[in-house]
């Protein structure tokens, strides 16, 4: 059998029949803008050989791409799943009627975005896997919080920030926002996603300049301005950090300790711990992960209904 090209597209001699599972890959990437090998299995299940065939195939008739930005750390690295992009024919299989789907630039993207993004996309594969099971919660995608809202910058908003004697209005763009709704009693929790690859500063003297504690007192001056309530009808939040290592997870989790307020909303982990909830045969999912407190501690995520999350805790 000759082996085909991983980044160099070749015909096939038989049409393509369409399949269901096909088309909740397709509808998988484009929700997350990219996704590997590895979290598609996560999302779909199935056959793991049946899958990657069928990724192959995808990819070979044009309805998904793969980026070439993933071709330096593919080949410096050790092997990595191969990482996905909807491609021309995926988003037109995916428009609705009347409705032309944007098609996303996948050959000029840069490295660091498209590893950014895959981080980004773990914690949402972790909560998707989690929540279908059985006595978790319900998921909200962006999507569905969309459809709900009546404000057209849902997912962005300012916030007036403010750090000693200085203060000044800060634009919030969480990386990914979603939330979890109770079965039993429909309480909502809005959670707000943010990657950090290591490269912002920790902090500033100054908040005319990005650091990664001017983001966390916006999100802090979210929290008092009562954002999620308006936009998202949540009385409750959390932000979650996702960090490359522990060592980094562990000087996040000291920044969020300095905050004079709202230090209680603030949870953060590594990839690797969050990698382990969508490992196959995880004996945990994302629920159970002990989370990194600000000023120390964990907490896991499994008590969201059975512990007050409210704003004497987050104070």
């Amino acid at each position: 059998m000759i082996r085909k090209p991983r980044f160099k597209r070749t015909a096939s001699d038989q049409d393509l029949q369409f399949t269901n599972r096909d088309r909740e890959i397709l509808q998988h990437v484009a929700l997350h803008r990219f996704l590997s090998s590895r979290q598609i299995l996560a999302l779909v299940g199935g056959s793991t050989q049946h899958v990657l065939k069928r990724l192959q195939r995808l990819f070979h008739d044009g309805y998904l791409d793969r980026p070439r930005a993933q071709l330096r750390y593919f080949s410096e690295e050790k092997p990595q799943p191969i990482v996905y992009a909807l491609g021309r024919a995926g988003s037109r299989m995916l428009e609705k009627p009347g409705r032309k789907r944007s098609r996303y630039d996948n050959r000029n993207i840069k490295q660091l975005y498209l590893q950014h993004t895959l981080l980004v996309a773990d914690v949402m594969t972790a909560f998707v896997r989690a929540c279908r099971a059985s006595g978790r919660p319900r998921l909200l995608t962006e999507e569905q919080l969309a459809e709900a809202s009546a404000n057209r910058q849902t997912f962005r908003w300012s916030v007036t920030v403010r750090q000693g004697k200085d203060s000044r209005r800060v634009g919030v763009v969480p990386d990914r926002t979603f939330a979890l709704e109770s079965r039993a009693t429909d309480e909502r929790v809005v959670f707000f996603v943010e990657a950090d690859r290591a490269t912002m500063p920790l902090t500033r003297t100054a908040l005319t300049q990005s650091s990664l504690l001017r983001k966390l007192l916006a999100y802090e001056a979210t929290w008092r301005e009562e954002v999620p309530k308006e936009r998202f009808g949540a009385t409750r939040l959390r932000v979650l950090l996702v960090t490359t290592s522990a060592e980094r997870a562990q000087h996040l989790a000291e920044v969020c300790a300095t905050l004079p307020h709202g230090r209680g909303i603030f949870l953060v982990t590594d990839a690797t711990t969050l990698a382990s909830a969508t490992a196959e045969g995880a004996a945990s999912d994302v629920f159970e992960l002990p989370w990194l407190c600000a000023g120390g501690g964990t907490e896991r995520l499994s008590g969201l209904w059975t512990t007050p999350l409210g704003q004497k805790r987050a104070a």
